[in-house]
Formats: C-alpha cells, structure tokens, sequence
C-alpha cells in the first residue's frame, strides 16, 4: 500500500507565505482592473513574471530542456494555471468582490482532491476526505446563494467563472505532478509562464490591440506587485511545496488565502460581504480541515 502524502511544518510554513502573497494578489489586480481589461492584466502578469524567473534560472544557470515534450507541458501548464484561471477570475473581479472571488477560489482545494485521488495512489479519496469534499461543494454553494441558482444574472455568471477558475487550477496541479515534478521549481516556473505568455500576447493583440504604459501610478504598482511577487516569487514556492506535499494538500493554501483577501478588500476597497458568504466559506473551511487528515 502506498503511503499517504502529508504536510510537514516546513510545507505549512511555506503555504502560509504563500497565502500571504497570494491574498494580497486579490486587492492589485481589483486595483489594475479599474484601468485595464482582464485579458490585459493577465497578459501583464505572465509576461512580465516570465522575465523575472527567466533572469532567476539564467543567474542559477540551470540548463535548459532539450526535450520537446517538456515545453509542450511547459505549454499546457500555462494554460491550466495561467490562462485560464487567471482571466476567468480577473473577469468575474469586475462583477464580484475580491473577498468573495478569494471564498470561491478555496473552492481550489476541494477539487484538487477529487483530481488527485483520481490520477495519484498515493492521494486516495478515503471516507474522510469524502466528507471533506461534500461538505466543500456545499459551503460553495451557501456561499455563492441558494437562490442565485433560480435567479441567474451576471452577478451568478461571475461566481461561476471563478469557479471555472478553480477546477483549472485542479487540474494543473494534477498536470504538475505527472509532468514537472523533479524539475528545478525556478525553470518549471519559468517555463509554464513562457507557455502562458505564448498564448496571452497574441490573443491580446488580437482582441485589443497593442498595450498602453500610459497608466496611473497605482495600477503600475498594482501590476508590479501581482505579476513579480504574487505570480514570479511565489510559483518558486508553489513548485517546492508542490513536490513536499503532493497536489491535493497544497490546495489546501487557498483556505489560508480568503481572510487575508477579505480583510484587504475590507479595508481599502471598502467590500461588505453578505452573511451567506461567510456562512459558506465557515462550512467551506470546515470540509478542508476534515481533507487534512492530520487533523
């Protein structure tokens, strides 16, 4: 029988730098939506990102895959972690609150699961983590409304798009493990967002036109700070965690994420949530906890 995979104190201590990043990722991009599209800001965030980690990986001088196939997962996993999540979730920014889309994305955790256990020994979905799941599934959907599901309206497509969002990330997390584990994190970073890069710049050019540097100050440094700290820096983490923890349990990092998002968007945005989000994240967050079976 294979052993199951389990968080150890430096692989939640590197989640938790990790929510940190990443909770503050919610805020900047809201902030950059205010002046750019969606498809804009993403194409910001791989573009620049890749640049950081491609300076990263050249001072390291790690060499380079020859392999075909290798890029072609680099290629993939843009698309699974990069593309499509990120202009999902840009876009449904503009129609919900960050601190809602931050709920929604710990809905990450609870597929990454099910996508595990389906693909990996090692990560079997035991009677626990069933538990764990459905309880996820219903803490989603508390959070998003009950009866946003009779009355559907842009507000609903929003959340929905973000969910959308959070099986991709399932899924790549899944693609990561069978395709780039063993890889140094710095070039699979690096990599997977030359992937996304490759896809971004010319859908973007296509659909807008060339990009404007002609921006407010605020959404520089909003760009700035999404696309280098929360995108470049913390992929070199998401790697390394990745390889200690395995797929499924790194999701868990977004449970971290949404009181971080929350509290942003609170403060500075001025976001008021309803009761029922909070309500769903309590029961969202309660199904995580029951996945980790160290608990």
């Amino acid at each position: 029988m294979t052993d199951q995979k389990s968080l150890s104190g430096r692989a939640w201590a590197e989640m938790l730098v990790l929510a940190l990043i990443w909770g503050g990722s919610f805020l900047s991009i809201r902030i950059a939506l205010d002046e750019i599209s969606p498809l804009m800001s993403v194409a910001h965030r791989v573009t620049w990102a890749m640049l950081v980690l491609w300076v990263v990986v050249a001072v390291m001088r790690i060499p380079l895959p020859r392999n075909p196939r290798i890029w072609f997962a680099f290629l993939v996993m843009g698309l699974l972690n990069n593309v499509i999540p990120f202009v999902l979730m840009a876009w449904g920014q503009l129609h919900i609150e960050s601190g809602l889309t931050s709920i929604l994305n710990a809905f990450t955790a609870v597929v990454g699961v099910v996508m595990a256990a389906l693909f990996f020994s090692d990560e079997r979905l035991t009677p626990r983590k069933i538990i764990g799941v459905v309880l996820g599934f219903f803490g989603v959907s508390v959070a998003i409304g009950l009866e946003n599901f009779k009355n559907f309206d842009l507000r609903s497509l929003a959340q929905l798009a973000v969910i959308g969002g959070t099986v991709a990330y399932a899924v790549a997390g899944v693609w990561a493990r069978k395709n780039l584990v063993g890889m140094p994190p710095q070039l699979a970073a690096a990599g997977m967002l030359t992937g996304a890069t490759v896809i971004m710049l010319p859908l973007v050019y296509f659909v807008e036109g060339l990009p404007t540097f002609d921006l407010q100050p605020r959404t520089l440094v909003a760009i700035g700070y999404y696309a280098v700290i929360a995108t470049a820096a913390a992929y070199l983490l998401y790697y390394r965690v990745l390889a200690m923890a395995g797929s499924g349990n790194l999701m868990l990092v977004t449970l971290l994420v949404a009181p971080i998002a929350i509290t942003l968007g609170a403060v500075v945005l001025g976001e008021k949530l309803s009761a029922n989000a909070f309500v769903g994240f309590v029961i969202l967050a309660v199904g995580l906890i029951i996945l980790d079976e160290r608990v």
